[in-house]
């Protein structure tokens, strides 16, 4: 690595380049929040795809997205983020992807400090080139990218604060707004809400039973459908399908296999719009894809299903994710398409899920009716209070109507004996 010294206050615009898959960009945020720690008075901007703006929407660590426009392709793609990254006058570029196209683009647009892991063939093209870890494989990969920024923070200060023993913080925010209006989506496909609006009438359960870089990763529709129907029938849930729209396939296979008409959203919102869907569900089950990461993150319960790739890596980083999971010999493979039988996948039974799934909307149900009764309590007691005092405002009223009559019988009284008083005189 370069002995270049780094300063702070030298770097006033940065740019990340972002990853390319959902899942991914969920797990690079811990990394940018600690870039966002490490200089807090820079201007971030954050290179990626798109989609991307669903996630980092409402995000509070960085300051500016810039899409990447990938429908051009080729040369006229590389040519337009060259002159993006130029105009922008950037100070450093810090590159989360192994890729040789982004270290290319950085030097090309001649940002002057250019950080990033020396993979595929990109060394020379970076003024700070680091070394992959020794422990990459066996940590998850969200301190794969908290590693670059640890590693610049030892460029600016000679220590790093990054992977100091803190739990990464991994967690989206999602504005009033959005979530109106992802109720206001649910609403129109027959989703009811208590009188306050906000609280789910019954279990709301999501299901993406698809993978859009991955057929391997995918559970067996014929168990998704049988899943489902056993929500609807036994926990009394509404069922949700979401998914991108290269997914719909599978969207429609597991709705044609069940026995109920579930709700689908596959194919029919954008990234932003599932985002905000996702934060309002009561437990999401999935396979191993970008929407598991996503409602963990939004710190909701979440069933993922994996076969062939590995949890230790790529799970959703979160205690509310539960990793399902029967491992034969031949797993992880990270295949995309399985050249034998997929045991991997048909070794987890539909019994299996309904029974973990049913524990957690059972805890949910209990917290809910706990809420509930106390919501309850709290109305009974503010009711009484409410009651005693009427009682002391009527009991007050009282006096006040006894002290009127007194009052009013006295002057009566000092009335007549003035009278009485004045006919003596006279007399």
């Amino acid at each position: 690595m370069s002995e270049r010294t780094l300063q702070a206050e030298r770097i006033e615009r940065v740019i990340v380049r972002g990853v390319n898959w959902v899942g991914d960009a969920v797990m690079t945020i811990p990394a940018l929040r600690e870039l966002r720690r490490v200089l807090p008075g820079a201007h971030i901007t954050l290179a990626t795809r798109a989609w991307a703006e669903g996630i980092f929407a409402d995000a509070d660590f960085i300051d500016e997205l810039l899409p990447l426009d990938w429908q051009l392709g080729g040369v006229p793609a590389f040519l337009q983020q060259v002159r993006a990254w130029r105009n922008g006058a950037f100070d450093l570029a810090l590159l989360l992807p192994n890729a040789f196209a982004p270290a290319f683009i950085a030097a090309a647009a001649r940002v002057p400090l250019r950080i990033g892991y020396a993979t595929d063939a990109r060394r020379l093209l970076l003024t700070h080139p680091l070394a992959v870890p020794a422990w990459r494989g066996q940590r998850h990969e969200v301190f794969y990218y908290l590693n670059l920024v640890g590693e610049l923070e030892r460029l600016l200060t000679g220590a790093s604060q990054v992977d100091d023993g803190r739990a990464p913080r991994l967690d989206l925010q999602v504005s009033f707004e959005r979530r109106e209006h992802a109720r206001e989506i649910l609403a129109r496909l027959g989703v009811e809400f208590d009188a306050d609006n906000e609280t789910l009438s019954r279990p709301l359960v999501a299901l993406c039973p698809g993978s859009t870089n991955s057929r391997a990763k995918r559970w067996p529709a014929e168990r998704f459908a049988v899943l489902a129907d056993r929500l609807m029938d036994e926990a009394g849930a509404d069922c949700l399908l979401v998914g991108a729209s290269e997914e719909l396939d599978v969207t429609e296979e597991v709705s044609a296999l069940m026995r109920h008409t579930p709700l689908v959203l596959t194919g029919r919102t954008s990234l932003a719009e599932t985002v905000a869907v996702l934060s309002l569900v009561n437990l999401l089950v999935s396979n191993d894809t970008g929407p598991a990461h996503v409602a963990a993150a939004l710190a909701r319960p979440v069933l993922v299903i994996f076969g062939p790739t590995d949890p230790v890596t790529t799970r959703p980083f979160s205690d509310t994710a539960q990793v399902v999971r029967q491992p034969p010999e031949c797993a992880p493979c990270m295949l995309r398409d399985c050249p034998i039988d997929h045991r991997c996948m048909t070794a987890i039974s539909p019994d299996e899920l309904f029974t973990r799934a049913a524990q957690i909307l059972d805890e949910h149900t209990t917290r809910h009716q706990q809420r509930t009764r106390a919501e309850d309590q709290r109305d009974r007691a503010k009711d009484a209070r409410e009651g005693a005092q009427d009682v002391r405002d009527d009991a007050l009223d009282m006096r006040e109507s006894t002290e009127d009559v007194r009052e009013g019988a006295l002057d009566e009284s000092e009335g007549a004996l003035f009278e009485h008083t004045g006919a003596e005189v006279e007399g």
